[in-house]
């Protein structure tokens, strides 16, 4: 059976490995187009957190695509069963491209819970451990546009001997394939797209093997996991990605599971990724945190050969921790801090969403602090806007030559946080 009408076209494709383009023919009916490097639009059961389906289309260029994970969906199996058309239209989604996936990025999954012949997703009421039937079983109720592959990828922990890297490699090729036969003789599953996924820990070699192994089978594209933020060192990522990529066609996108940070999405778009998840705006919203990077590419007159001018005035806002995902990053400002109470400006001047439009940075400290639940909603609302006219600056840098310019944007933090 087809794998849908999926097709990457590139319009440029940098030495270093960058890779500029639309992935076209997306959706049942190859309706839809994504463009890249670009995100996912990250939701729980469908519905991005803090908006209703109304709010959320107040954002201009939403991606087309939406990923929904099983470990939020496994245990409504019974609910699907008895609906029988379908996750999107079970769930009211109208007008995107669904994209499934294993686990939520956002949320740290249990290890230790992996066989031979099964995986494990949590969901609110505990463990549900899958086999490939009931994983593909799922799949067939969700009738998903594309999903993942089921794998193995509990070999990030730094101790994970090379053996256990091997089996893991091992048993993710042997998932792929009960998945391939399931999904070739499916009618639910006519037309969507599978990606099957790379593993490998941090052995090069074993990652080079498992991108090599699966690119050999008939799937429209690739997963990249186990190299989520906090877990690798970002030259060793790089140096694991390059393998990984020399190993696959050129023509078929590359997603990468778990990172979202700026600066590592634009290492990993130099090493070659195309596509993330858009976890990461979520993630800053939790913490009571609005994203406040720049990302502008437009020269400095007053500087002359092009280098972004220098904000000293800019002072750290909370602990940063880069190693670990669910702390603050450099990237954010603190709104829960008592420096915002009465600061009147906008969350980033000049940002034209609908909450740096109509409110300032002291009403969003009062919500947070009073515990009101619009502040959710403001917050997504600009994170989620900030995060995706990032990726929209980033294709336009490598349209224009100016990826190095974009990156001593971002890396030196110039918006003013304070």
């Amino acid at each position: 059976m087809a794998v849908g009408w999926m097709k990457l076209e590139f319009s440029r494709v940098l030495q270093g490995g960058s890779r500029l383009g639309v992935l076209k023919g997306l959706g049942r009916t190859g309706q839809h187009s994504l463009e890249v490097p670009g995100c996912l639009l990250y939701s729980r059961c469908g519905t991005v957190p803090h908006l209703t389906q109304d709010t959320l289309h107040n954002l201009d260029k939403l991606p087309s695509v939406t990923q929904v994970s099983l470990d939020h969906l496994a245990e409504h199996q019974e609910v699907l069963e008895e609906f029988k058309e379908g996750f999107k239209k079970f769930s009211g989604l109208h007008d995107t491209v669904l994209f499934c996936t294993l686990n939520d990025p956002a949320t740290p999954s249990p290890t230790g819970y992996t066989t031979n012949k099964t995986v494990s997703v949590w969901g609110s009421g505990g463990r549900i451990e899958l086999t490939a039937a009931k994983f593909m079983a799922l799949q067939k109720l969700l009738q998903p546009d594309c999903y993942v592959s089921m794998a193995d990828g509990e070999t990030w922990q730094d101790n994970t001997s090379r053996k256990r890297v091997r089996k893991s490699v091992e048993r993710t090729l042997a998932h792929l394939d009960e998945c391939l036969l399931v999904h070739q003789a499916s009618q639910e599953l006519e037309g969507a797209a599978l990606f099957g996924v790379v593993e490998g820990g941090d052995v090069p070699e074993e990652r080079s093997r498992s991108a090599r192994e699966t690119a050999k089978r008939p799937v429209a594209g690739f997963c990249l996991d186990g190299l989520q933020s906090g877990r690798l060192n970002g030259a060793l990522r790089s140096q694991l990605i390059a393998a990984v990529i020399k190993e696959l066609p050129e023509d078929k996108p590359r997603l990468l599971q778990g990172v979202g940070r700026p600066d590592e999405v634009l290492a990993c778009v130099e090493a070659g990724v195309d596509l993330f998840e858009g976890f990461f705006p979520f993630l800053v919203t939790e913490r009571g945190c609005a994203l406040c990077f720049r990302f502008d590419t437009a020269i400095d007159p007053e500087s002359g050969d092009g280098t972004p001018p220098s904000e000293s005035t800019a002072e750290p806002n909370g602990d940063h921790h880069p190693d670990d995902p669910t702390r603050m990053t450099s990237f954010e400002m603190d709104l829960k801090d008592k420096r915002y109470r009465d600061d009147f400006r906008p969350l980033v001047e000049g940002c034209g969403c609908y909450c740096c439009q109509n409110h300032k940075r002291a009403y969003v400290h009062h919500l947070l602090a009073t515990n009101e639940l619009l502040a959710g909603v403001l917050l997504t609302l600009h994170n989620t806007a900030h995060y995706l006219a990032f990726f929209a600056a980033l294709r336009e840098a490598l349209a224009a030559d100016k990826v190095d310019f974009l990156k001593r944007r971002v890396l030196g933090q110039t918006e003013t946080s304070t």
